[in-house]
């Protein structure tokens, strides 16, 4: 079987390789999304040349290579791992290639950071993750595009499954990161892991504590990007990731009975949310608020025997513990941290509102708090509705359209959206000649619920009336 090789650069590369005696092969990913049909623009050559210069071979084939696209082409060059890189240009878009030497590889029970020594195609095959990104396509003339699969990676591919090259506890050990690629290709891809394979992850789930937050972080990343996050969340959580990578999230799984009633699974709940947000945002940071948007029902559940099962204040709960989950993770603590804490805090209010009577004054309110964030809390909102009751859900999804209604008519009547109040503190400081003092605060509330509840509109000369009459109830 042939790889249809179509870029001008892997022509290129061949020859430069049978200019200097060596072999060259695309490896991996890119040969993966060829059979897939997807568009890859990371591009990985395996080099095999001299022995007593295997170290340095893919170096050589690189630098020679640029110099064939241009004498002034810049390669990154990284000597002890024997690999550079350069970008390639090509019809308005633009590769990373990346060239390495064949290598071997043997690992410390410690680290993930392997032993390399010098190697054959063979044993650059072996060190791979899983079959189907095992695969090599010649770039020498003589071969072009002939596929070598030893693993059966295209059997694979047709079967939509995950298995690694080697004995899977060996392979998952040495590296323990690739146990979440493994349920990362399964979210990405939509397929399943293969028994033996998803056995070693359950019995090596602990070995991924060896692995940095931030590579965990980054397959987190990738698989909530993914079209259908449940699938890789759903195999972290059945292989026992879940447990070491957040343990927050593994809390939610499971249903508990008193007096014969129940609650819904809360973590196959977020499952359903994840993927509704999904289908609607590739927002990656909307998705990590969905994730977490019940993170704190573990925490707040309570059994009353009129009520049945409550989660009261889990919105808050949760908010404020995405912090510690970001950082536990190595995510970042800055606007997008806050944005999710916003999310998650202000998730049921929505709801809330479509249960009841829609007023202005509670829309202006929810309007004031999310700013220019609520049209992402009402996608997050339409998404929590997952009830099996269609009436029910129709109701829900009628009110949420009042909801936005009501916001984009008083928004254009208040705007409130990111308000700032018109009168300000430094206005009350020079009206009444005083300094900063604890009086101020508390005519600027007075003014916004006034503006917040309607009883004045967002205008200054109604804001000074105000500011004027809470001064004398103060004796300013």
């Amino acid at each position: 079987m042939d790889v249809a090789l179509e870029l001008p650069i892997y022509r290129l590369i061949g020859q430069i390789a049978d200019q200097m005696g060596v072999q060259a092969y695309a490896v991996g990913g890119v040969v993966r999304d060829y059979f897939l049909g997807r568009h890859c623009t990371d591009i990985d050559v395996v080099c095999v040349g001299d022995p007593t210069k295997q170290h340095a071979v893919g170096i050589t084939v690189a630098q020679a290579v640029a110099k064939a696209i241009s004498p002034h082409k810049e390669v990154s060059v990284f000597r002890n791992f024997g690999t550079a890189s350069f970008n390639y240009h090509h019809g308005g878009e633009v590769w990373q290639i990346e060239f390495v030497g064949a290598r071997r590889e043997s690992y410390s029970r410690d680290s993930r950071k392997p032993v390399v020594e010098d190697g054959t195609l063979e044993d650059d095959q072996n060190r791979r993750d899983f079959t189907i990104n095992a695969m090599a396509a010649s770039l020498n003339a003589d071969t072009f595009g002939h596929l070598i699969d030893p693993f059966g990676g295209i059997r694979d591919l047709d079967q939509g499954v995950l298995k690694t090259p080697l004995d899977p506890d060996i392979t998952v050990s040495d590296d323990p990161l690739r146990m979440m690629r493994a349920v990362r290709f399964a979210s990405q891809l939509g397929f399943h892991i293969d028994a033996a394979t998803k056995a070693a992850i359950l019995r090596n789930a602990e070995r991924i504590k060896i692995v940095s937050k931030e590579r965990i972080s980054t397959e987190m990343n990738k698989i909530l990007l993914s079209p259908s996050p449940s699938i890789g969340l759903t195999l972290m959580l059945t292989c026992g990731l879940m447990d070491y990578v957040c343990p927050d999230l593994s809390r939610l799984k499971g249903v508990e009975t008193m007096g014969g009633r129940g609650h819904k699974d809360n973590f196959r709940h977020t499952m359903q949310v994840v993927d509704n947000v999904a289908k609607m945002s590739d927002n990656l940071w909307l998705r990590w608020a969905a994730l977490l948007h019940d993170v704190g029902k573990p925490g707040t559940k309570r059994y009353d025997e009129r009520l049945g099962w409550t989660f009261h204040g889990h919105e808050a709960r949760g908010s404020k513990m995405v912090r510690r989950i970001f950082a536990s993770l190595k995510l970042p603590l800055d606007s997008k941290m806050k944005y999710v804490e916003k999310l998650v805090l202000l998730h049921m209010r929505p709801i809330v509102l479509s249960e009841d009577v829609v007023t202005d004054s509670a829309v202006r309110r929810l309007l004031f708090d999310a700013g220019d964030d609520i049209d992402d809390l009402m996608m997050l909102c339409e998404a929590d509705i997952t009830s099996k009751n269609e009436e029910k859900v129709r109701k829900y999804m009628r009110n949420f359209k009042i909801v936005r209604k009501k916001l984009i008519e008083l928004e254009e009547k208040d705007r409130i959206r990111n308000f700032q109040p018109p009168v300000s503190g430094e206005d009350i400081m020079r009206t009444f000649g005083i300094g900063p003092c604890h009086e101020i605060g508390i005519i600027k509330d007075a003014i916004k619920d006034a503006i917040l509840d309607g009883r004045i509109p967002n205008e200054r000369e109604p804001a000074i009336q105000m500011m004027l009459e809470q001064s004398a109830q103060l004796n300013l």
